[in-house]
């Protein structure tokens, strides 16, 4: 396909991507994926296609309707998935007021589909964290944050970095701590990395909610939210004992006496 950009139906974009296919590096994005049995990625399918393709094909189309991108969406290949959440981030950017709301309900009625991590962060900030307002939104990210779902989590973490892209930190804090017990690795980093950013906005933010919070923050958290903090001030923090540390300690103590 060339010259102008081209009605979009899921037959021709999947068509454009299949066109790229590239085994070799299908192969290295499953293994990056963890899309083997119990992975959090677990029966994905990649033809492996680099976003710098996915985002050249998308270019070939003029605004993919919903339609089309729901059919995407159900497609079992990854690349056809990311090209849809990237459509929709694209038409929400280029949206009037009812149309970004639709592609907003659209989006949320929808996160079983957006199933890896870099479908969540290519798109949640564009859409979800675009369309809260900053600071508030909270019963929708609550919400997320409460969902048994990985993902659905993961997009109201990653959707603040929105928020603290416009000076406003107050929902990374507030998902941050509702978050301190999730168990998957994947939500620890997303907490970090948005902590991280927080704190290249406002560090002494970022100092103050580690004052309360550092002891229960999960490692793999605690090492990303400091990745730009001061080594010797970064030393510091990655010396306090976390809180299950220190109730194990306490329990043996206690056996002791």
């Amino acid at each position: 396909m060339s010259g102008a950009p081209q009605p979009a139906t899921a037959a021709a974009v999947l068509r454009e991507l299949r066109a790229r296919r590239n085994p070799a590096q299908a192969a290295i994005l499953r293994r990056f994926f963890k899309t083997g049995p119990g992975d959090y990625g677990e029966g994905d399918e990649f033809w492996g296609l680099k976003v710098p393709q996915i985002r050249a094909v998308l270019a070939q189309f003029r605004a993919v309707p919903l339609a089309v991108a729901g059919e995407l969406l159900d497609s079992p290949v990854h690349e056809a998935r990311f090209f849809a959440v990237a459509a929709l981030v694209r038409s929400y950017a280029g949206g009037n007021a009812a149309a970004r709301g639709a592609i907003f309900d659209f989006y949320l009625a929808r996160t079983a589909r957006i199933n890896n991590w870099d479908l969540v962060d290519v798109s949640a900030p564009g859409i979800v964290g675009r369309h809260l307002p900053p600071g508030g939104g909270r019963r929708v990210l609550g919400r997320l944050a409460a969902s048994p779902l990985l993902w659905d989590r993961r997009i109201a973490m990653v959707s603040t970095l929105e928020h603290i892209r416009q000076g406003r930190l107050e929902n990374t804090f507030w998902l941050a701590k509702r978050l301190l017990d999730d168990p998957e690795d994947l939500m620890h980093k997303a907490t970090g990395w948005m902590l991280r950013e927080a704190g290249k906005r406002d560090e002494p933010a970022l100092a103050a909610f580690l004052d309360v919070w550092a002891a229960r923050l999960p490692r793999t958290a605690l090492r990303y939210a400091l990745e730009r903090v001061a080594p010797d001030r970064r030393s510091q923090w990655m010396a306090v004992v976390p809180a299950r540390r220190k109730n194990n300690l306490k329990t043996i103590a206690d056996k002791l006496n």
